[in-house]
């Protein structure tokens, strides 16, 4: 499968951006394919960014539909899809407005807590730059703006210690969607997005220019220490 899009070399990692809104399952299956290309050596680490139209996936810590809100059938009569698959965390949304990133990358460190700390870092150092204070949770994985989530984690390590799944920061992200699930399976904390966070400064921000810091904080972190 080729990958489409926008694809540049930032130091140790190629940098892609999927055009337009890429359904779901063909991204997961591009995804699977880049694993299996990155094991036999066949492409280096790459990092790619892509928007979704409305999607909910379900990672394996969800046992059941109970966070589901008032179900499969009704989510996908509003025009989602929904789909179980296999990246660690409960139930998340994805759709216009929100960026996403799936690095493919081989880990030389074993210290996954420490790749799911470092990718929160990167986002939390984004939002600094546009005057806001993210922080971690001790309990849950994600960042945080005050009491609400604005970015979802969600990884998967690979045999050779490849990662693929990975991020969804939001942007200018229709927060309704959140609204009919019980986003990552918490209760007790509301969704943001970076343009509610900003207010009427936050019209102003453009989807690109946040992706670009994204990159810029992508590779302070991680160019040279996976191969």
């Amino acid at each position: 499968m080729q990958v489409q899009g926008a694809a540049r070399d930032s130091g140790s990692v190629e940098v892609r951006r999927l055009p337009g809104l890429m359904d779901y399952a063909g991204c997961w299956e591009l995804q699977k394919e880049m694993v299996r290309q990155r094991k036999r050596e066949e492409i280096g680490d790459t990092l790619l960014l892509v928007e979704h139209p409305p999607v909910y996936t379900l990672g394996r810590s969800a046992k059941d539909d109970s966070n589901l809100g008032v179900g499969e059938d009704y989510l996908r009569s509003l025009g989602a899809e929904v789909f179980r698959i296999d990246r660690g965390g409960d139930v998340t949304f994805h759709g216009p407005g929100q960026i996403v990133g799936y690095p493919i990358l081989r880990l030389k460190s074993r210290d996954t807590h420490r790749y799911l700390r470092d990718l929160e870092e990167v986002l939390i150092e984004v939002l600094a730059e546009y005057g806001l204070e993210g922080w971690h949770h001790p309990e849950y994985t994600g960042v945080w703006v005050g009491e609400r989530k604005i970015a979802a984690i969600g990884v998967k390590f690979s045999s050779g210690w490849i990662t693929s799944h990975g991020f969804a920061l939001n942007v200018g992200t229709d927060l309704a969607w959140f609204d009919r699930v019980t986003p990552c399976g918490i209760r007790e904390f509301g969704v943001t997005s970076l343009a509610r966070e900003l207010g009427a400064e936050g019209a102003e921000v453009q989807q690109e220019e946040v992706e670009q810091r994204i990159v810029g904080r992508f590779m302070e972190r991680f160019a040279g220490r996976s191969g």
